[in-house]
């Protein structure tokens, strides 16, 4: 069953004529009956699917987590659903951006926006929060949490 209705199938359609340079989803999920708990795996996964054949710009690569754990530890993987957002291309350029869980709801949103952002190759940011970046003396590790209201 289809999750994207052709409304939004439509309109991502025209959103993703934005991208310029290719975007990839590497998503890592488990097989049917895998040894962890993934309550999202199979929703998570029709997802990336639909997505990526919604536009030539945005590949899809579906992966499991203990068949391919090198490959997941390299992406600093470890829970389930995930989804790495790369830059396509020979090799992938990691966008350090990840998604647990199905982007549902306000996350669904932000997926698509970083989709155009990563395919725009543009971060949005304004000169003062660039300026702020700068000054950081370490590497800093952003994680933001949300949860279903």
């Amino acid at each position: 069953m289809a999750l994207l209705d052709a409304k939004t199938q439509s309109r991502l359609r025209t959103l993703f004529t934005e991208i310029r340079h290719p975007v990839k989803l590497l998503m890592f999920t488990q097989a049917e009956g895998g040894a962890l708990e993934c309550s999202m795996c199979s929703e998570t996964r029709t997802l990336v699917e639909e997505l990526g054949a919604l536009s030539d710009g945005l590949e899809t690569e579906i992966r499991d987590l203990v068949a391919d754990a090198d490959l997941a530890r390299l992406y600093g993987i470890d829970k389930l659903p995930a989804i790495a957002i790369l830059a396509a291309g020979s090799p992938a350029k990691d966008a350090r951006i990840r998604f647990y869980g199905i982007p549902s709801g306000y996350e669904f949103g932000s997926l698509i926006e970083t989709i155009l952002m990563v395919g725009r190759q543009d971060h949005g940011l304004g000169a003062a929060a660039l300026e702020a970046l700068r000054r950081l003396k370490t590497p800093a590790h952003v994680q933001v949490y949300v949860t279903p209201t």
